[in-house]
């Protein structure tokens, strides 16, 4: 945390030097280091052998180092190189861990939950990526490529001409070739490790599938939310402004705080089956969402270009429509989402119907005891169910 104050620190003396977007992605950055730094510390002090928790930690001390030698790199080369030392190689380095934080999170996808390589099968995947690793260093090594892009952008702004300081392999000949092996060894390793991931899922148990889900979620929600700003960029001709800000914040939000919160539940399995839910509800509110919006719209349409209604009684009478519309149409769309992904959910309450339906009929008090306790542990599925009735008339 100490890295991050310092990063902050000198945000504040270098935002003249900076353009906006990029002074905006600092605080997205701060929390991701403070996410990474706390869910690494607690899965540590509960189970300190497990390598999720050292890797989480990792990844947020290299972001915080990323932050730290960028601004540090832009202050000395903006004002007074020669007054600021190692200001030329702290623009080396913090391209070495930007790199080395992206590293880190294939690492984690290889590793996780457990910790462990899903079977000794695996062992060339994780050499392949320290040999990635290797090769991202010496392409950082090659001149012309040893600085950040945000220090890039920041100084051409400024005007400020940034000298390699370790330009030690050609830029052309063996060495290029050489650069597009890794690049594709990496490539290769950055793929098999999500691939992993399923793997691990088949045979799994049912604990081991929800720890999976927990990351499968976030890397579903990461995507959805690209494919929906694609479409909104593409309907657009180019998100700018506030909506470009927001679509871009929201798929480096989503991984940033959800891959260190889904570690956390699935290393120490902490309301770990509330996936389901979780994932019911999503697609529910999801899927709401998108047909009140289709309806909002088509409405609008309809009255205002069909109908030539040009009134603000148009709108308003589509929004009320819409609003009415949403409780009703939650309910019947969670029902079929229940079904089909939170099937525990799905049958409890069809449990709880029937017995509803056959407690309207019956007198027996011991067959409604027998009946309740059927219900509960059918539903439930409790290790132990007892009924207590006051006999008090």
């Amino acid at each position: 945390m100490l890295t991050l104050a310092a990063a902050l620190v000198l945000l504040g003396l270098d935002a003249d030097r900076m353009d906006a977007s990029r002074i905006g992605a600092y605080p997205i950055l701060a929390v991701a280091v403070g996410l990474y730094a706390a869910t690494g510390r607690l899965i540590i002090s509960r189970l300190p052998g497990n390598a999720v928790g050292w890797l989480l930690g990792l990844i947020g001390l290299s972001l915080a180092a990323a932050m730290l030698t960028e601004q540090y790199a832009l202050y000395g080369l903006a004002t007074a190189p020669s007054a600021v030392p190692a200001a030329l190689l702290a623009g080396w380095c913090s391209g070495a861990f930007a790199l080395l934080t992206v590293a880190l999170l294939f690492f984690l996808v290889l590793l996780f939950p457990d910790g462990r390589l899903p079977s000794r099968r695996w062992r060339p995947v994780l050499w392949a990526m320290f040999v990635a690793v290797a090769g991202w260093v010496a392409q950082l090594l090659q001149a012309g490529t040893a600085i950040s892009g945000g220090i890039t952008n920041s100084l051409a702004a400024a005007r400020v001409a940034y000298p390699n300081p370790l330009g030690v392999f050609p830029r052309h000949g063996w060495f290029s070739g050489l650069l597009e092996v890794l690049l594709f060894v990496a490539l290769a390793t950055a793929v098999l490790a999500v691939v992993s991931v399923f793997v691990r899922r088949r045979g799994a148990d049912a604990e081991l599938r929800k720890q999976l889900a927990w990351l499968g979620y976030v890397g579903l929600m990461t995507a959805c939310w690209a494919a929906v700003g694609t479409i909104i960029e593409l309907a657009a001709h180019g998100a700018n402004g506030w909506l470009g800000t927001f679509l871009w914040s929201g798929l480096v939000l989503i991984p940033v705080a959800g891959i260190p919160l889904a570690c956390a539940v699935a290393v120490l399995k902490y309301r770990l089956y509330e996936i389901d839910r979780i994932i019911s509800r999503t697609l529910a509110y999801a899927i709401v969402t998108g047909l009140l919006i289709g309806v909002y719209a088509g409405l609008v349409l309809l009255s205002t270009e069909v109908l030539r209604i040009k009134s603000p009684v148009a709108v308003a009478a589509s929004t009320l429509t819409a609003a009415a519309l949403f409780y009703p149409l939650r309910r019947r769309v969670q029902q079929v989402v229940d079904r089909r992904f939170n099937r525990a959910r799905y049958d409890a309450e069809q449990t709880v119907a029937t017995f509803a339906a056959r407690l309207k009929d019956a007198v027996d008090l011991d067959s409604i005891q027998d009946d309740l306790a059927g219900a509960v542990d059918q539903a439930l599925e409790p290790a132990h169910i007892s009924v207590w009735i006051s006999q008090r008339g």
